[in-house]
């Protein structure tokens, strides 16, 4: 990584690009490329539901009637929550993790990092990017990564979850996944919204952690949400155009052409359009297309985003946690001179305390980072990847 001297008040590590954009894809089945680099995506665990087996008989004495029951244990039913009924996930491996939760404990958990999207996005926001790390350095510390899709979001949103829908509730849902898949996470990288969330899975996880953990907070303050600036795509103002249009459409081109002409940019009009998914027959002039997401909840969870503040974490890093911030350098108008010079503070702080807090800026980068610079965001996070 090469550092260069920001013109900011504070020290800022900076990283210059030299690269070019890259379209996010997102594959769908089991492949393997000439780097023997694997991608595994788990849709539906396969895991038996085991229902007990109730034996009784029944004993008439006066008016009463007893129930014996063989086994008094069996009383305690409970039923089997598979992950997949917690988020709908991917899991992007590198060519020699073999790991899967079916498995137990039989073998070891490979050093697994979570990627979380942001605000009406998905965990194909972050598969090339996941499979590229996966690829590339197979000998990594870290070789295994988790994509989600948030609540409301994707595919989780077919999966019922009870409100509030809040930064805090979407972070619970993340936790209660790695529980499931018995996994214990070295690395956390949240953009946005989903910036919030990993310091939300912080704070709500148990005290100490098991092991050190390293957190990325892309292009989010821990804060108040500025969510753009004159001529610049506001989230709140897109959500509310959303939620004017059919449940079903016919074309994405015409929604790509309403939202232009609403005055959203035509990057975030195509971005937007991702969410839909074909309703009608497939190859017929008549399909239709419905949205994968469940806008009245996110409409609540961007609200929470607005209103969770997340500085009292940041001010007082819990020991064995590194959170690492990176501001994109086209993104001025969602950090303020304030964010900078707390962050700042809260570095010097955090070195006391045996925690860690760090800035970083990515250059030749807006808001979305992981498409606008996917090389330099690429160099800035790799050292996480290798080693503690």
């Amino acid at each position: 990584m090469c550092g260069i001297t920001a013109t900011l008040p504070c020290p800022i590590r900076c990283y210059s690009n030299g690269f070019g954009e890259k379209r996010l894809g997102f594959a769908g089945t089991v492949a393997k490329d000439a780097q023997r680099s694997q991608f595994l995506k788990i849709s539906r665990p396969f895991l038996q539901e085991e229902f007990p087996k109730l034996s009784m008989r029944a004993a008439f004495k006066g008016r009463g009637i007893q129930m014996a029951l063989a086994d008094e244990r069996l009383l305690q039913r409970r039923a089997v929550v598979k992950p997949a009924d917690i988020l709908a996930y991917d899991l992007v491996q590198g060519a020699d993790v073999t790991w899967s939760y079916i498995l137990g404990r039989s073998v070891p958990e490979p050093p697994t990092a979570v990627l979380l999207h942001g605000i009406l996005g998905s965990r194909k926001n972050w598969g090339t990017f996941a499979r590229r790390l996966a690829k590339e350095y197979p000998k990594w510390q870290v070789r295994q990564f988790l994509l989600v899709d948030l609540r409301c979001h994707g595919d989780s949103a077919s999966i019922k979850k009870q409100g509030p829908h809040t930064v805090a509730a979407a972070a619970l849902d993340v936790l209660k996944l790695l529980g499931q898949l018995r996994l214990t996470p070295r690395v956390v990288v949240g953009h946005s919204f989903g910036g919030k969330v990993a310091l939300s899975m912080v704070e709500q996880a148990a005290k100490p952690l098991a092991r050190p953990v390293r957190v990325w907070v892309l292009d989010a303050t821990p804060g108040k949400v500025r969510a753009g600036g004159d001529g610049e795509d506001h989230p709140a103002e897109l959500i509310a155009f959303l939620s004017k249009l059919p449940d079903e459409v016919y074309s994405k081109r015409d929604i790509v052409d309403a939202l232009v002409q609403e005055g959203f940019s035509k990057d975030v009009a195509q971005w937007v359009v991702t969410n839909l998914r074909q309703s009608g027959p497939p190859g017929l002039p008549s399909s239709r297309f419905s949205w994968a997401f469940d806008l009245k909840g996110i409409s609540e969870m961007y609200k929470s985003y607005e209103e969770t503040n997340m500085w009292k974490l940041v001010e007082d890093v819990p020991r064995g946690v590194h959170v690492n911030f990176l501001k994109a350098e086209r993104s001025l108008h969602r950090w303020a001179l304030e964010d900078l010079q707390r962050i700042h503070a809260a570095e010097e702080q955090a070195v006391e305390e045996g925690g860690g807090v760090e800035m970083h800026v990515l250059e030749d980068a807006g808001h979305w980072v992981h498409a606008d610079n996917p090389d330099g965001l690429f160099k800035i996070l790799s050292f996480s990847f290798q080693g503690f």
